[in-house]
């Protein structure tokens, strides 16, 4: 593929970005008195401009490529997930659940230590269950609850969650990221957990460092309620039964059912009541479903027209060395994510190709699969258009502009990896 036609297929993924920007910009600089910038609008019009620009094709072939990536399967289960913790999230909001999970957070952990404490509780658990998606279902809730308690940054609050559920993405045994990786690798995923613990684990400790630094100023609430403990137990069955292994969407039906059996018993609401709760919730997540679709259907055009392949070739072109070997499956991987919004589809993606090149080059198995799996989640914790973090922002009542910054564990994750790999760090594994 010549440079014109890879550029023009990569072209609506270059006019989103434009618009994130501006409308990143345009969020600090508002007033008050000015509309909100949605996300949906930025992805309409790169969506329209990416249908515009797939030439030699009629427009109903067009569309009907955009609605498979749209429609993709799991993008799908993605969404049922969207709507099922919109529905979790509201009736638990409704029946008391979050105030009173809130309120033994705020009796166990002393205000100056909640950042820190939300950081560890996220890394244990998501590595516990090996999803972020889990995770931050499981947490941001109960972040934001405390946000508003403590009068502290909600944006801030809500990136703490989204950071340690990556910990637990990038290192799980039963992570799929971790699976894929040391598969497409070939190597042992307890020799990529070494390898791997040793590049991020610098970055972890400096963030939690940070974060008890941000955390100090943290004002207790002047007065906290007595804990309804029957009301904490749907996040408690929630937190256990992610742990244990069940299916997050089995997880968040469960939980949805407990919110509804104690909110009606306790008399908070009505049958009537709970259903009506549940429907906020699923309308709450509409404006994330239509954005998630959209950027399927987006990255499915670019995909179709050319452009992952035109990445894996430019950046398998004119590799010389190990250092450069490394940088390169970074890269691949990071670009692909972008393209895919998926860390597991980009390790999929590049992952036999990977190998390739690090076989040809001497580049250690092990090491391999650690790039791969860091730099996956690295930058699939970046894109405000991930699942994770439109799931975040809605759980949050947030724009995921507005989390954006606040990202710190994935930034250091990132810079982690590329130092790994200009310095050689470790060695045993360089």
């Amino acid at each position: 593929m010549n440079n014109r036609k890879g550029l023009v297929a990569l072209s609506p993924l270059f006019v989103l970005i434009v618009f994130i920007i501006v409308f990143t910009v345009y969020s600090v600089d508002k007033t008050e008195s000015e509309p909100n910038l949605s996300l949906s609008v930025a992805f309409m019009i790169s969506s329209i401009y990416a249908i515009i620009i797939s030439g030699g094709l009629p427009v109903r072939k067009r569309i009907d490529t955009y609605s498979k990536g749209a429609g993709a399967t799991n993008l799908m289960l993605m969404l049922w997930i969207y709507v099922l913790a919109g529905a979790f999230a509201s009736s638990a909001k409704q029946m008391g659940a979050i105030d009173a999970t809130v309120n033994l957070a705020l009796q166990l952990l002393p205000a100056n230590l909640l950042l820190p404490g939300l950081f560890l509780a996220a890394c244990f658990i998501s590595v516990s269950i090996g999803t972020s998606v889990g995770t931050v279902v499981a947490l941001v809730p109960i972040a934001a609850g405390i946000s508003h308690s403590t009068a502290f940054n909600p944006a801030l609050m809500t990136a703490v969650i989204v950071g340690g559920a990556y910990f637990g993405d990038n290192l799980s045994f039963i992570s799929d990221t971790t699976v894929v990786a040391t598969q497409t690798q070939e190597c042992k995923m307890s020799d990529k957990f070494r390898a791997n613990l040793r590049i991020v684990a610098p970055a972890a400790v400096m963030v939690l460092i940070l974060y008890s630094v941000l955390g100090k100023d943290i004002d207790s609430p002047t007065s906290v309620a007595a804990v309804e403990y029957l009301k904490v137990t749907p996040y408690l069955v929630v937190l256990a039964t992610a742990v244990a292994g069940m299916n997050v969407m089995a997880v968040l039906t469960l939980g949805l059912a407990l919110c509804g059996l104690i909110g009606i018993i306790d008399g908070d609401y009505n049958v009537y009541g709970w259903f009506a709760a549940m429907g906020d919730g699923v309308l709450g997540m509409g404006e994330l479903v239509i954005i998630a679709m959209m950027a399927g259907g987006m990255l499915e055009i670019i995909r179709r027209n050319g452009g992952i392949d035109f990445i894996i070739d430019k950046l398998t072109a004119r590799i010389s060395s190990k250092r450069g070997a490394e940088f390169s499956i970074a890269a691949l991987v990071s670009l692909v994510n972008v393209c895919t919004a998926n860390n597991t589809v980009a390790i999929l993606t590049v992952g036999n190709i990977s190998k390739r090149i690090g076989d040809r080059f001497g580049v250690d198995k092990r090491k391999a699969a650690s790039i791969l799996d860091t730099f996956s989640c690295c930058v699939q914790g970046l894109l405000p258009y991930g699942v994770q973090m439109l799931l975040a922002a809605g759980l949050s009542g947030l724009n995921p502009i507005q989390i954006l910054p606040y990202l710190f564990y994935p930034m250091a994750i990132g810079v982690a990896s590329l130092l790994s790999i200009a310095f050689r760090y470790p060695k045993k594994y360089s």
